[in-house]
């Protein structure tokens, strides 16, 4: 390996050990946990409301609330339940002529910063998903979608999803600084790629059914092990992954793509549409990965072109370093997961 090979590693791993300090100040990784609104229609006028607003207890929730069109008006009283850390509120509205063209506001103060789930499953079997960020507060509701608004949706979700989901990326960083080679990394990738998608594609279907918390502890877990395995091969001493990096990445990346589904069966499918949803859900989860891919190999042939000109080096503890704040990251994740689940 050259020497500017080697400092174009060095670099790549303390880019790596910034990258997972910066996680390490979302330690909740891969939450998905906005306000949720799902309005279900019954009639041309009068829609099932479900509102659900993360809170301390049953008296403690944020202020934030959805308030529908002047003209509209509820129908019986609400109900509310407290659980899992949220508020969950059922009643009926009535819209005269409907609230397809119309538009839902949540106002709340500036500085909450929460992002808001929108769930309208329309009476013909179709369904509109929106999610608003905290500095969008309107939701306009449409009449029944077409496929390119679909494919538009679900896309900008996955993309989304695996930008903000800092396990998953993790893990593909953590590839990335175990397998050197490029024709390997690919093929790595690449089975990364097709094992998440088979699951995803199973358990949101219904052929697959795994409880969520074990999978998100799973995740975790296989974090740890890469990482592990990133410190075996800098110590003179490569493991299973080092020598067949596509068999691990494929194993775990089965175990990825039930996270997916988590989060994907958080928003729900059109009824009419799965396969378009489906697909382009996974096509935005992979535009997010290569997008995170490519921004780690710009950084590197950035610096080999710096690295012309100027010499630096890199302290040996470098090498290390990063794998070990990866794993440990991990295992915090792991632990909370697990406690998390066996408390309940």
């Amino acid at each position: 390996m050259t020497g500017i090979a080697r400092a174009a590693r060095g670099w790549l791993q303390l880019a790596a050990l910034c990258l997972a300090l910066g996680f390490a100040c979302n330690a909740s990784a891969d939450v998905f946990r906005p306000a949720y609104l799902e309005l279900t229609q019954r009639s041309a006028t009068d829609y099932d409301v479900l509102w659900q607003l993360p809170a301390l207890d049953a008296s403690t929730t944020l202020q934030l609330r959805p308030v529908f069109p002047a003209t509209s008006e509820e129908l019986g009283e609400r109900s509310s339940l407290f659980a899992n850390g949220a508020v969950v509120q059922r009643w009926r509205i009535r819209v005269p002529g409907g609230l397809a063209g119309r538009t839902i506001d949540f106002p709340g103060p500036a500085t909450q910063r929460i992002d808001v789930l929108v769930r309208v499953v329309r009476d013909d079997g179709t369904t509109q998903v929106g999610r608003l960020s905290p500095v969008e507060r309107q939701f306009a509701v449409t009449a029944s979608p077409g496929a390119v608004e679909v494919a538009h949706t679900y896309a900008v979700l996955g993309t989304e999803h695996i930008l903000l989901g800092f396990d998953h990326l993790l893990f593909v960083l953590a590839l990335l600084l175990l397998v050197p080679d490029l024709r390997r990394l690919v093929l790595t990738i690449t089975a990364f790629t097709v094992a998440h998608s088979i699951t995803l594609a199973a358990a949101t279907l219904g052929v697959l059914h795994v409880p969520g918390p074990p999978v998100e502890a799973s995740i975790a877990l296989s974090i740890m092990f890469v990482a592990a395995e990133i410190i075996h091969g800098r110590q003179g001493r490569p493991g299973l992954t080092a020598r067949y990096p596509w068999l691990v990445a494929f194993t775990f990346g089965l175990l990825h793509g039930l996270g997916f589904a988590g989060a994907l069966a958080e928003v729900g499918l059109p009824e009419k549409q799965i396969p378009t949803a489906l697909l382009f859900f996974n096509v935005g989860v992979e535009l997010g990965q290569l997008l995170f891919i490519g921004a780690v190999l710009a950084v590197m042939a950035a610096w080999r072109a710096v690295s012309r000109r100027i010499a630096v080096s890199l302290p040996a503890w470098t090498g290390l370093a990063a794998p070990f704040v990866i794993g440990s990251l991990a295992s915090f994740w792991f632990i909370e997961r697990v406690a998390g689940f066996a408390a309940r």
